[in-house]
């Protein structure tokens, strides 16, 4: 039977945030750590958030782009964990709250699928297209509604907040480098530099085939936390 894999990206396939690095290469790295921050601590929401970035990128070109996806701090076997989705007959993808030009490239690699925030470096911000913790929920259910799998072919791979909802509502999650806000609502746990060892425990879950009921609430009930 077919399965999917929903990877987030910022923190889970990478070190950082695609956003920090795009600004690294605009000159603007210290306003949008403090703009993250800020954001981070829901002092300014995700619409503010691109509409205070977008004109420090204006002057970013594809070659900035190319050159800030090469040089990522990426986790070790990503491109190995995605043939190995496709080898299976699966399906792997990501959905992430930077721009979705930037996850685009993820394709290359091997990605089946990639959402994220519709913008552009020096466009305007339609509020519609910028994604939130929730969108993840609303794509994920679309995708499996169109594959035709349910919640137990499934399995989620994050590292903060943003991942909160999806977690809260699947049974099968993995914590990739969790925050402690992640750690209740995760399955399993991973730690370290490499992604295979993270899609082992996905994997496991998988095969183990272990659901759990709904909560009052509609959604699934939590598993165990990491450590």
């Amino acid at each position: 039977m077919a399965k999917l894999h929903i990877f987030d990206m910022d923190g889970t396939l990478l070190a950082g945030s695609a956003c920090l690095e795009l600004s690294r290469r605009a000159g603007h790295l210290d306003d949008v750590e403090e703009m993250e921050e800020r954001w981070g601590r829901g002092e300014i929401g995700h619409v503010e958030f691109y509409e205070l970035l977008l004109p420090l990128w204006k002057e970013l070109g594809e070659e900035d782009v190319a050159g800030a996806f090469a040089e990522i701090a990426w986790l070790e076997g990503v491109e190995e964990v995605w043939r190995d989705i496709d080898a299976r007959g699966e399906r792997s993808v990501v959905i992430t709250l930077s721009p979705q030009f930037f996850a685009d490239k993820l394709l290359a690699l091997g990605l089946h699928e990639a959402y994220g925030a519709e913008v552009m470096a020096g466009g305007e911000v339609v509020p519609e297209r910028v994604l939130t913790p929730e969108s993840k929920v609303y794509i994920a259910t679309e995708v499996l509604e169109r594959l035709g799998l349910g919640s137990d072919d499934t399995v989620a791979y994050g590292d903060s907040s943003s991942d909160v909802p999806l977690f809260e509502t699947l049974d099968n999650t993995v914590a990739v480098n969790g925050s402690e806000s992640l750690a209740e609502h995760a399955a399993v746990a991973y730690r370290g530099n490499d992604l295979r060892e993270a899609y082992a425990l996905g994997r496991g879950l998988l095969d183990a085939g272990v659901t759990r009921p709904l909560s009052p609430t509609g959604r699934q009930g939590s598993g165990g936390s990491r450590p």
